[in-house]
This record gives structure tokens, sequence and C-alpha cells, in this order.
């Protein structure tokens, strides 16, 4: 039953690690085509695209392990191996988690002003630098993660199932690293991501009660463009949240436990790097059209699935004859 379980969540992660890597792919392609076109990359879409080669690079990585471990059931190539990809598996998580908190933080950024000077000269410094923030974070994870290899150990003894190289936390020291880890992954960029969502959330509050509060109709405040960016912030911390929870709990278990249920943060991973994609699709317009209209395109070939089209262009509100 355990090595069925073992199975359908391979499979579940397959069938996944296709979606992140097309939507991940596609976004990271068209943020080199639109930096070629305009002859200048915003930080966003340097952010987006760090992003993406972060969530491809985890996938791939996760998926290879989750698919050695099947076919090796024996463990014959060996441990070292294994934990290394492992850690290499924690580190490009490490990466996404603070990629996207980044990405938020840039949102509220343009979205709220402060007026609070000193941290408004911080923000300005910090996007100054992108691209060195945006290098500097895999680094960061890749140190964080280093020490797994010397605190942790690699045996196959958990209670429910065994796995090749998997990492369990036995003496006090490697406890106390793994809730530091969690720390410093999920939760912190979990605070400043929720801390961004709460920005945003109170500047929409205020825009929309000026929008109540005018009297003069063609010139009340709008939000326009904003709306979509907003929308994709907030759903950005949305579905972190849920993913966090669900995180915190798979390695509660694996901590205190001693249960397998490694593969099943693996497919939440997956999930979650997927759904982030999307929404990363609709909130970038330009990205959600062009992925429309190939999509529109690619029915064209089977006239008998024409009724799955999308529309491209919202419809236009018809005209109430007097």
């Amino acid at each position: 039953m355990l090595g069925e379980n073992k199975l359908t969540l391979w499979v579940m992660t397959g069938l996944l690690a296709v979606t992140t890597v097309f939507f991940n792919v596609y976004i990271f392609l068209m943020g080199v085509w639109n930096s070629k076109q305009k002859k200048q990359k915003a930080p966003c879409d340097i952010i987006i695209m760090a992003l993406s080669v972060a969530d491809v690079a985890h996938q791939l990585v996760c998926y290879f392990w989750m698919t050695m471990d099947e076919m090796d059931s024996k463990c014959l190539i060996g441990q070292k191996p294994y934990a290394v990809m492992l850690v290499l598996i924690f580190s490009f998580k490490f990466t996404i988690m603070w990629d996207t908190s980044f990405l938020t933080f840039y949102y509220s950024t343009k979205l709220v002003s402060t007026p609070n000077h000193c941290y408004t000269q911080i923000q300005a410094a910090i996007l100054r630098h992108v691209t060195l923030v945006i290098f500097i974070i895999p680094v960061c994870g890749l140190g964080t993660c280093m020490p797994m290899l010397a605190v942790f150990r690699a045996e196959n003894d958990t209670i429910t199932d065994e796995d090749c190289g998997i990492l369990l936390p036995d003496a006090h020291s490697a406890k106390i690293y793994q809730v530091i880890y969690l720390l410093l992954t999920d939760v912190l960029p979990g605070l400043l991501m929720m801390k961004c969502c709460i920005s945003i959330s109170v500047h929409l509050a205020i825009h929309l009660q000026h929008m109540k509060a005018s009297t003069n109709g063609s010139h009340a405040p709008k939000l326009g463009s904003q709306m979509r960016v907003i929308q994709m912030a907030l759903s950005l911390v949305a579905v972190f949240i849920l993913f966090l929870v669900v995180d915190l709990y798979v390695h509660y278990q694996i901590a205190v436990y001693h249960n397998n249920d490694i593969a099943l943060a693996f497919l939440f991973t997956s999930l979650y790097t997927t759904a982030a994609a999307v929404v990363l699709i609709y909130g970038k317009k330009t990205l959600w059209k062009a992925l429309i209209h190939e999509f529109n395109t690619s029915l064209d070939a089977y006239p008998c699935l024409s009724c799955l089209k999308v529309p491209e262009q919202k419809a236009k509100p018809a005209k109430v004859k007097n």
C-alpha cells in the first residue's frame, strides 16, 4: 500500500512537473523577448524571470530525485548523491520563497506610498540593486542548506516507508537547525509577504473610499491597471499561505514522528509553483493575452474543439435602445 502511495505521488508530481515547466519556461521566454523589444528590463521582469528559473530548476531536480528513488528501491547507487540532490531541492525552495516575497515587496513599493523617509530610502536602495539581490538569494539558500549534510543523518529508518538519502533530524542540534531553516525559508518570507499584503489591502481600501466619496464622476480617482497588479499580489500571498500551512505540517511530521512524508511535500511544492506561475501570467496582461492567443490558435487546427476557445477581448456592453 505504501509503495502504491509513493507511486501515486510520483505520477501526480510528474503531471504537475509538466505544467510547472511549461508555464515557467513560457514566462522566462516571454520575459527575454519583451526585454529585447524594450531594450531595458524592468525590476519586476528581472525578479519574475529569476523566479521562473528557480521553479524549473527545483522541479527538475525534485522529480529526478523522486524518479531515482522509485527506480532504485534498494538504494544501490549510494546515499550521498541522493542527499546532495535533497540539499539542492531545499536550496531551490529557499530561492523560490524569497524571490516570491521580494516580488510582492516590489509591487507594494510601487502601489503604496509611505510617509517614512528612512523606510522609503531603504526601499529605493534595494530596488536599485535588484540584480544583486536576485544573485544573493540563491547563494544564501545554498549556504543555508549546506549544513544539512553535516547535522542531518542519511538513513532509512522512517516509520512508514524508506527513501534513499532521506535527511532526518536526529540529534538535538539537528532539530534546532531544522527549526532555523523553516524560519528562514518559510516563516520570514511569509511575514514579509503578509506585511506587503496588509499594506496593499489598506491602499486598496483607501482608494476605494476616495472613489466612493468623490462627487465629480468625470474626475473620480480610478485604479485602472493597478487593480490587476493588486489582484496578482494578493493572490500570490493567498497561495503562499496555503502552501505554508501544509509545508510546516509535513516538516513537523518528519521531524517529530519520522513519518516519510517528503514526497508529499514535493507534490505540494509542485502544486504551489504551478499555481504561482498561473497567477503571475494572469497578473502580467501581456503574458495573459499572448497565452490566450496561442491557445486559441492551436485550437484552430481542431475545429471540433472550437468550443474551448477563450475570448481574447471582453465583450462590450450592449447599448440600450430607447
